[in-house]
């Protein structure tokens, strides 16, 4: 069945560039316009759909103060942000993944909506509606039996799309009093990444900073990778430190999850964990077949509480995962390991 689009826009030139694009792929359809979000709203009371285009700037009720009236109105439809502040404005698109969007598409300026751009479209219309990948899991996927409970020395986590919004639902419920360190890896521009660390730091309640070359990875703080470059794991004497290389990855993403994951191994071996947030794609799965095979732990982020099912799949499908849980019991797992009551 394809794909119903509901697109939310005050531009009447935008509504119908994007229906033009959707309606011709055969696999997506628009079934609703709306010049606001309020007329949005209303349309949503009678008309069931999957994913909802919306831009951020429009007169009376905006993109943000909408965008979680829109989920619950539409009992949980996938929202893509299409604006032209997705390219120009960090601070209010991470605000509206962080809030519930699942991912962004820049506004086509006048001469760009090209093939390209249509292909990207209807990729991340496809991948949010579960459509991308439609390879059926057993309706309860194998965990992984753990041997041992050990004390995590360092946490890495990765994610994509849907990954700000996981990532809000994790450190929401895991306590204060866990005090391993943690890197982060998550799928964003390079000029994102200052706005992505506060955010990070105001949701974790600890402190986070984009990661130095060479910079020590303290206990109760979250170093993320840059938009630019790979995050690996290093021991230098007793203490870990931060390595940033470039090289193409196997998932082509940059920073990718994989090369963290696989340090991680290497370094932090049995004492390592990995978490597999949203996200679209194969990203982190070779990596966390290494950090398994070195004796660390590796959980991932259950179907249903996904934006995009793909990252934590290819966790899933290897069969290493020890647990696959919403956000929140994955917080409380890790709270087990590190000897903290949840």
């Amino acid at each position: 069945m394809a794909v119903r689009v509901m697109i939310v826009d005050d531009s009447i030139t935008a509504r119908a560039a994007l229906a033009r694009a959707i309606d011709s792929s055969g696999t997506a359809k628009v079934v609703g316009t709306a010049s606001s979000a309020e007329v949005a709203l209303q349309l949503l009371r009678e008309q069931r759909v999957d994913v909802i285009l919306l831009d951020l700037e429009m007169p009376g009720m905006g993109g943000l103060e909408a965008l979680p009236r829109l989920i619950e109105a539409s009992a949980g439809a996938q929202i893509l942000v299409v604006s032209s502040l997705t390219t120009a404005g960090a601070e209010p698109t991470l605000a509206a993944m962080a809030m519930g969007a699942a991912d962004t598409l820049a506004k086509p300026r006048a001469g760009d909506f090209n093939e390209a751009y249509r292909a990207e479209l209807l990729a991340k219309l496809l991948a949010l509606a579960g459509t991308a990948d439609t390879a059926d899991l057993p309706s309860s996927p194998a965990v992984r039996p753990a041997t041992r409970t050990i004390r995590p020395e360092l946490i890495a986590l990765g994610a994509s799309t849907g990954g700000i919004h996981a990532l809000g639902r994790f450190f929401a419920a895991l306590p204060q009093s866990v005090t391993v360190p943690m890197v982060l890896t998550q799928h964003l521009p390079h000029s994102f990444m200052p706005v992505f660390a506060r955010q990070v730091s105001a949701m974790a309640k600890r402190p986070a900073a984009i990661a130095a070359d060479g910079e020590l990875i303290r206990p109760n703080t979250v170093m993320i990778a840059p938009g630019h470059a790979h995050l690996e794991v290093r021991r230098s004497g007793g203490a870990l430190t931060c390595a940033l290389v470039k090289f193409p990855a196997p998932s082509g993403c940059c920073p990718s999850v994989d090369p963290m994951f696989e340090s991680v191994a290497n370094v932090v071996g049995h004492a390592g964990l990995g978490i597999v947030l949203s996200g679209m794609g194969r990203d982190g799965a070779l990596g966390a077949l290494q950090l398994d095979r070195a004796g660390g732990t590796v959980l991932a982020q259950n179907e249903d509480s996904c934006a995009v099912f793909g990252m934590p799949r290819g966790v899933v499908e290897a069969g290493i995962a020890r647990a696959i849980e919403p956000p929140e019991a994955l917080a409380r797992y890790v709270a087990n390991l590190a000897g903290v009551d949840a």
